[in-house]
């Protein structure tokens, strides 16, 4: 199974478990459902770490996905609303969702790898300095 299967199939477990809970309210023994879907979808989304896909990407895309793809199901199957506003909230997870991968692939080339991490201005500053030259 591919990264990018194993990320479908974490984000379609997670979706189903979230659903699964709002069934629950009405049939209590869905809860098997809702915790086996939870244990599922993050089991799937460590392998698709440990397949090296980057944690930002991977959980962006899964957090991402299932906000959407809940909140689609749960018009269709519960009757919940969907506004103009909701629509436009999807666009733009789905363009940040774009957005991030876009970052990350340019990252894996190396196009515009991330600056290393200065020294901490707290310790530079003279204040600091001067501490460190009283401790002494």
């Amino acid at each position: 199974m591919t990264t990018w299967l194993l990320l479908a199939a974490a984000i379609l477990s997670e979706v189903t478990a979230t659903l699964a809970l709002r069934g629950a309210l009405d049939d209590p023994a869905l809860y098997v459902v809702v915790a086996a879907g939870y244990v599922l979808s993050f089991v799937l989304l460590a392998q698709v770490l440990r397949r090296g896909m980057g944690l930002g990407v991977a959980y962006g895309l899964w957090g991402a996905s299932g906000v959407v793809l809940t909140a689609v199901a749960s018009a269709a199957l519960f009757g919940e609303a969907m506004t103009t506003l909701k629509i436009a909230g999807f666009v733009l997870i789905a363009a940040g969702v774009v957005v991030v991968e876009l970052g990350a692939q340019r990252a894996r080339r190396g196009d515009h790898p991330v600056p290393q991490a200065r020294e901490s201005w707290l310790a530079a500053s003279p204040s600091s300095t001067a501490a460190a030259e009283e401790a002494r």
